[in-house]
């Protein structure tokens, strides 16, 4: 079988995020799934449910052949990898352990030693009996759920002293069905106290609640073979690496869509957590971004149509489904009913977001530039030149028909760079947060107007060879002090640029670790889909990988994104970092020297600095929910807590605003649609790491500009 030569997929990022999500997330949660069709196995317990269709064996056996002899890693498909393949599958249908019995997994373990053997022969017997036992564990759920709703909300004892584990996934699976329903008793009661907690009686839990399950219903009819043969045949890519992926014919088509990019919709990269759709990032420049009330980790609940729509309930609804209803036309409005922030268990109160779609457009993510003026202990004002990259984008259409105005990343920073410097600016900084890459051509040319000439990142093909790349251009676009800031969403192409400009001593790097996205895939065209394949690695030219440890700035700063919830460093099986041989580069001075005073300013600006204090606590508060690993079931307990928790946001936000002399805020509900925070993708004058950072490089420029070789 031919391997297809790997390709950059326009982003090893940003399509990172879109592919990913669409398909990690098809295949990491699927809480609803349906028994449609009959039949009957060979496993144990035979039950009826769906069944792999006939062409389903051979596709299955070529995945395995391309993951073989095309992979980057090399693994034996033997007993281990089978015994780990039963224990991941078991994992990604039912992580909170709240489906299957003791009993169940004691009659899987039969398949333990032979999964592997059955892929290689293409049977799929085991997939098919495991996911239908699932799938009536969940019936059984939701019928459980709607008996006890059907016997009123008074049944339940909100004055109870009771709790629930927040993560369960290493908890003993429940004993029998019995401890299983006493679970499903628990999940329900907390249920109804999230929506106590957000003003609804009785009667409109009720309501809402049944048909949140009666939905379920509809969603479990509605799974086909086709979904059960993606997620098993992903759990099996999944144990080579998070980014090695089946897309069903389905998943394919939505794939398709985005590589188009040009779809219609908020511009949202999306993933099932449990059983919410959560936010993992928004699209540079989309409707969602720009509209500026939407953030990452936030939870999708339910969805409207419409500025007066009703609102659908989503909670537990398969990810393509919830996609289908926030997708639709250019102009049109969907409304999101959303948990700020990506904690359910913190009880933050639910609130409608009004999104207008529009046409989603990689290139039209254009870089933008600003000057900020600095006072400086009565002194003449530093000029510092702001360049804000959302994407690393290329009109590959226009570039290949020849146009000679063909927009790219680096076209346009070169001519912004000219503007700044007939300005006049003392130094630049290049901000690349939430910059989830892009073209890889784009990364190496860019870096190329920072340098004269010299290699920019190595790749590292599965069978050891290397291959640099590297800037032939011996011209300038800007020679003078330099800061780049990143943050924990800056991958891939991002990653490459900061990565080189840290290695050649030319800028200082400040912000926090960046994704560590650092893997190159190809496509390979199936009879039925198609599999996304890491084959490759970058390097810096320092020799170190940039994947799972991403780049790791010389000054950090504080960050309200959780780096224990996003990043490479997060997925399971992601490939390590490692190291190969350096080579050989020039150094444009020695900003090691300079670290340790600049680190010094900084924090003892930050020490003082109400904005940084703002950040530090609100990350704190953030951890503290975290933490939390049992959920009180008891009503007085839980209000408490809330009223704590917003008391705590209140106090420090108006202490905040105090500082800066902003109106204070008599509650919660008056927060402005804009609050201060890191994620924004406007070049923000009250940004608080945008304003560091500019003192930052006027430190550096005073203490090195006399040694600088500024050319």
């Amino acid at each position: 079988m031919r391997i297809q030569a790997p390709f950059l997929l326009p982003d090893s990022t940003v399509l990172l995020m879109k592919l990913k999500m669409i398909l990690r997330s098809v295949l990491a949660t699927w809480l609803l799934i349906g028994i449609t069709q009959a039949f009957a196995n060979s496993g144990p317990a035979a039950e009826q449910g769906l069944s792999p269709e006939p062409d389903f064996s051979d596709t299955s056996v070529k995945i395995i052949e391309y993951l073989k002899l095309g992979h980057y890693q090399r693994l034996e498909l033997d007993d281990r990898l089978s015994s780990k393949m039963l224990d991941e599958y078991l994992l990604y249908l039912d992580k909170s352990r709240s489906h299957f019995t003791q009993s169940d997994v004691r009659e899987f373990e039969v398949y333990r030693q032979r999964l592997d053997d059955d892929l290689k022969n293409g049977n799929l017997d085991a997939a098919y009996s495991i996911f239908n036992r699932y799938t009536q564990r969940m019936q059984e759920q939701v019928n459980y759920m709607l008996a006890r709703l059907d016997k009123g909300l008074e049944s339940f004892d909100f004055e109870q002293f009771e709790s629930m584990e927040v993560d369960r996934e290493h908890e003993p699976w429940p004993a029998d069905i019995k401890e299983l329903e006493d679970l499903w008793r628990k999940q329900l009661k907390n249920a109804i106290l999230l929506l106590r907690l957000s003003d609804k009686t009785d009667p409109e839990i009720t309501e809402k609640l049944k048909s949140r399950y009666q939905n379920q219903i509809k969603q479990l009819r509605q799974f086909k073979s086709n979904d059960v043969f993606q997620v098993y045949m992903n759990t099996f890519t999944g144990l080579y690496d998070p980014h090695t992926q089946y897309f069903s014919p389905r998943t394919s088509e939505n794939f398709n869509i985005n590589m188009k990019l040009s779809l219609e919709g908020i511009g949202a990269v999306l993933q099932s957590e449990d059983e919410y759709t959560k936010v993992l990032r928004l699209v540079p420049a989309g409707p969602a971004d720009n509209g500026g009330q939407l953030k990452p980790t936030d939870l999708i609940i339910g969805v409207g149509q419409g500025e007066t729509g009703e609102i659908i309930d989503v909670v537990g609804w398969r990810l393509d489904d919830v996609v289908d209803l926030i997708r639709g036309p250019k102009g049109s409005v969907v409304r999101l009913e959303i948990i700020p922030g990506g904690d359910a268990k913190a009880d933050t109160a639910a609130r409608i977001v009004n999104i207008t779609r529009d046409t989603v457009r990689l290139e039209e993510q254009s870089a933008k530039k600003d000057i900020l003026e600095i006072k400086t202990n009565g002194k003449k004002p530093r000029r510092i030149g702001i360049i804000d990259i959302p994407a690393f984008y290329m009109d590959y259409r226009a570039q290949q028909v020849g146009d000679p105005n063909f927009k790219s990343t680096t076209r346009d920073v070169r001519d912004l760079l000219g503007q700044l410097n007939q300005e006049g600016i003392d130094g630049l900084i290049v901000d690349l947060r939430n910059n989830g890459g892009g073209s890889l051509s784009e990364a190496i040319t860019l870096t190329g107007l920072f340098i004269e000439t010299g290699p920019t990142v190595q790749i590292r093909n599965a069978n050891g060879s290397v291959r640099v790349l590297e800037d032939r251009d011996p011209t300038y676009a800007y020679s003078g002090p330099l800061v780049v800031l990143v943050n924990r969403l800056s991958a891939s192409a991002s990653e490459i640029f900061a990565g080189a400009i840290q290695d050649y001593q030319r800028g200082v790097v400040i912000g926090s670790q960046t994704f560590g996205k650092g893997t190159v895939q190809s496509l390979q065209p199936l009879d039925q889909g198609q599999l996304k394949l890491t084959q490759s690695k970058f390097y810096r030219i320092s020799g170190a990988s940039t994947q799972n440890r991403g780049v790791v700035p010389d000054i950090l700063l504080p960050s309200l994104f959780d780096s224990t919830e996003i990043g490479e460093s997060t997925m399971p099986n992601a490939l390590p970092w490692d190291t190969i041989s350096t080579v050989s580069y020039p150094k444009y001075g020695n900003i090691n020297q300079w670290l340790g005073e600049l680190q010094k300013r900084h924090e003892l600006r930050s020490n003082g600095s109400s904005e940084f204090d703002y950040l530090l606590q609100k990350k704190k508060l953030q951890d503290e929910m975290k933490q939390k690993s049992k959920l009180s079931l008891n009503e007085s307990i839980r209000k408490m807590e809330r009223s704590q928790s917003d008391s705590t946001l209140l106090k420090l936000e108006n202490k905040r605003r105090a500082a800066a002399g902003e109106k204070e805020l008599k509650d919660l509900a008056e927060l402005e649609e804009k609050p201060l925070d890191e994620n924004t993708n406007e070049i923000d004058r009250r940004d608080p790491l945008l304003k560091e950072g500019a003192q930052i490089l006027i430190d550096y420029i005073n203490l090195s500009v006399p040694a600088m070789a500024v050319k």
